[in-house]
């Protein structure tokens, strides 16, 4: 069996996905089975295979369920934690634009009274 490719993955449907996931996990388990019993080489050098397209599988599969859970959350207001960006931990705890923009009512009166004052330099 040779390698599987992500893009052909990416256009099956998810029984499809779950039925080959099977499949690959049924063959892993013959060929660890050989490998006890002393196999052919060419089956030993295969589980390396079958182990990648599982996880190949496996990947295709969490990446459609979050596109899938991005599309319901798209127009939300709060997001599940695992679909938020990442970032920084301090970026995240960072105060927003809007937040940084607004100004208490003593620093508004303050500008209002005493505005910054404009000198004319002589030359």
């Amino acid at each position: 069996m040779s390698r599987i490719k992500a893009y052909e993955l990416r256009q099956k449907s998810k029984q499809d996905l779950l039925s080959q996931l099977n499949d690959l996990k049924a063959e892993l388990a013959l060929l660890r089975v050989a490998k006890v019993t002393g196999g052919a080489p060419n089956k030993l050098s295969k589980i390396k295979v079958v182990r990648l397209s599982i996880a190949q599988v496996l990947t295709v599969i969490s990446q459609k369920q979050k596109a899938a859970l991005r599309e319901v959350y798209k127009n939300k207001k709060l997001l599940p934690l695992d679909l938020r960006p990442k970032k920084t931990r301090a970026i995240r705890r960072r105060l927003t634009k809007h937040q940084l923009s607004l100004k208490t009512e003593r620093e508004k009166k303050k500008e209002m009274y005493f505005p910054l004052r404009k000198y004319a330099i002589k030359v």
